[in-house]
């Protein structure tokens, strides 16, 4: 049986999987919250002169991660194929490639690559994929996964990848034409854990109806009130006692999301599609059920669409796998 090893590598986190090459099926897979900025940052420490110590200093960082796949396996994964998505390509990566420019096919042709040949300090075959640039955006990973997702023909659809650094992309003619960046989880960490309000936010990972209606008039505020104003009240419903922590963290999550997607609820956006599988998914749903915005879920998990994304990516060069 055919196997590969799926890396994606973000900016915030690191997951590796072992796959088999016939379906994309994830056969094993870890992670790690060692993600490219914190990585660049220790080569920024130990760096020595030259891209080749680099470049062994990042491999060096995966191969760690391979033998930790390999101890819970107890299998050795010596000359397995490495692919890579996300942030590996970029100026904080250990390879930079140019971007590929929209409008790009969601068939997984024309995607930028490089090769690293693998090495006695590095038994891996690694093939890395670009990312994608419009006059005013980009984006590294989330076109892997758009291109595992899409099995179909698209005429008009827009596609929402909730996370760190949102992510909302059209395709149009089975092409990607446009998307749009919102930092909505990382404005999310900065008030939550930096700001004035870290105090009157609790982390919450079970929510109750409380929660549920809390994070329903975060989004409802977040129509009718300027953010820079709207997210102070965080504060007032601590201090005067009308949310808990916990409720008040689906609150700002609320406010954030509901800010998001509110573009939305005015424009003409056709079919919209929201990836499933993550944490974020049902926050999103009712954000969009709030607004009114008729969507639909995509079936499968994004880790299963990077897997399936980066095989139809090395289908396309006829060589890697």
């Amino acid at each position: 049986m055919g196997q590969f090893l799926s890396c994606d590598w973000g900016t915030t986190s690191f997951r590796i999987r072992l796959a088999d090459t016939r379906d994309g099926k994830i056969l094993a897979e870890a992670e790690a919250g060692q993600g490219m900025a914190d990585t660049f940052d220790l080569w920024q420490q130990h760096r020595n002169s030259g891209n080749k110590q680099k470049r062994q200093f990042y491999l060096k960082v995966i191969d760690g991660h391979i033998k930790k796949l390999e101890s819970k396996l107890n299998t050795p994964l010596s000359g397995v194929k490495l692919i890579i998505s996300g942030m590996a390509s970029s100026s904080i990566g250990f390879i930079q490639i140019p971007y590929n420019e929209a409008p790009l096919p969601v068939n997984g042709s024309g995607i930028k690559t490089a090769i690293i040949p693998a090495s006695a300090d590095f038994d891996h075959n690694v093939m890395i994929i670009s990312g994608v640039k419009t006059d005013d955006d980009i984006m590294r990973g989330e076109e892997t996964q758009l291109i595992g997702y899409i099995n179909r023909p698209v005429n008009d659809e827009l596609f929402i990848f909730p996370g760190t650094h949102s992510k909302h992309v059209r395709v149009k003619d089975d092409q990607i034409v446009s998307f749009k960046t919102y930092m909505t989880g990382e404005f999310f960490a900065l008030l939550s854990q930096k700001s004035i309000l870290k105090s009157a936010v609790e982390a919450s990972t079970w929510y109750g109806e409380k929660d549920l209606s809390s994070f329903k008039t975060g989004v409802e505020d977040s129509l009718s009130e300027n953010l820079l104003h709207s997210v102070f009240r965080v504060r007032i419903n601590h201090l005067f006692s009308r949310f808990t922590g916990p409720e008040n963290f689906w609150y700002l999550s609320g406010l954030l999301i509901g800010m998001e997607l509110k573009d939305l609820k005015a424009a003409k956006t056709g079919i919209v599609n929201l990836t499933g599988g993550g944490q974020l998914t049902p926050w999103y749903q009712q954000a969009l059920e709030i607004w009114g915005i008729s969507h639909r879920v995509l079936p499968g998990s994004i880790d299963e669409a990077t897997v399936k994304g980066q095989l139809k990516i090395a289908r396309q060069t006829n060589t890697f796998i």
